[in-house]
């Protein structure tokens, strides 16, 4: 699933291509696609065709689109995006030749590029949502919580939350009411540069443990970012159909039994939540069990 890099990689090229244009036409082609938008697919385009797409925004994984009016006043409603597992926001000449699991097209009034929705496992969607303040996040997606490479992050309070979770720290990360955009790849990134194992108690988390937990995170995504994401195949690719360079850059995530970069150990794979966790066993050694309570 594409994570806040690959997002944000996404937001950047709608916010170059399709912010200040005019939805001429909106086509659905599978109803998975808008089957959140719950007034149905014929509510979905009315609501958009004639809009103009003012800014692109991401807030976590999400990305929405605010619309304004045709007289320019902030119609109080944007479109909202999931990519899900392998959704596509492509940005494509007319003449394009259509690809093969496209789920929405949208024209504009410039007679320009359009916009097309592809996605190959129908998980991802569209939907167009309330949105009162077009520079404020939509409501129902205001539980999800600010990145930790946005300006407003609060190190304090994440990690004041973070210890009162109690839980382990790689189920921590991954919880976007608590950090957004980080998913399984980034997670094991930043916990094999915090030397951290993903199943430390949170609560046992030491100041310094929390600081380079964060450094890891921040510098991860910021690299992913610059590399354009990370792509494993070819569902994951920006606006212009372009894949990400930050595979090349891993150094636990999929490299399981290959030597660890920092010290040369076997990397460990691990089953996770129905996925897999990747970690050094030297460099990231498993936290000693609790003691069970005395019972007198």
């Amino acid at each position: 699933m594409p994570e806040l890099p690959e997002v944000e990689v996404v937001r950047r090229g709608l916010e170059q291509w399709v912010a200040g244009r005019t939805v001429a036409t909106v086509e659905v082609r599978h109803p998975r696609a808008v089957r959140r938008h719950l007034e149905g697919t014929d509510h979905f385009v009315q609501a958009l065709t004639g809009r103009t797409f003012t800014a692109a925004s991401r807030r976590g994984k999400y990305l929405w689109l605010p619309l304004a009016e045709q007289d320019g006043a902030p119609s109080g409603r944007a479109l909202v995006a999931h990519l899900g597992m392998s959704g596509q926001l492509l940005v494509e000449k007319p003449s394009a030749p259509e690809e093969t699991h496209l789920r929405a097209r949208f024209t504009f009034t410039d007679g320009g590029r359009e916009l097309r929705f592809v996605d190959q496992r129908t998980f991802g969607g569209l939907t167009v949502e309330e949105a009162p303040d077009p520079d404020a996040v939509p409501p129902r997606l205001a539980h999800i919580a600010i990145d930790p490479l946005d300006g407003s992050f609060d190190t304090a309070a994440f990690a004041a939350a973070l210890r009162r979770r109690r839980t382990e720290v790689k189920r921590a990360l991954l919880d976007q009411t608590l950090i957004g955009g980080v998913g399984n790849i980034y997670a094991d990134e930043s916990l094999w540069r915090a030397k951290l194992h993903g199943t430390r108690p949170t609560d046992r988390l030491t100041n310094a443990q929390v600081a380079d937990l964060l450094d890891g995170v921040r510098d991860v995504l910021g690299e992913a970012l610059a590399q354009g994401g990370t792509s494993f195949d070819s569902l994951y690719v920006d606006v212009n159909g372009q894949s990400g360079y930050f595979s090349r850059f891993l150094a636990v995530y999929g490299q399981g039994d290959r030597p660890c970069p920092r010290c040369g150990t076997p990397i460990r794979r691990e089953p996770f939540m129905n996925r897999s966790s990747y970690s050094c066993p030297t460099c990231q050694p498993r936290p000693r069990a609790r003691k069970a309570p005395s019972r007198g």
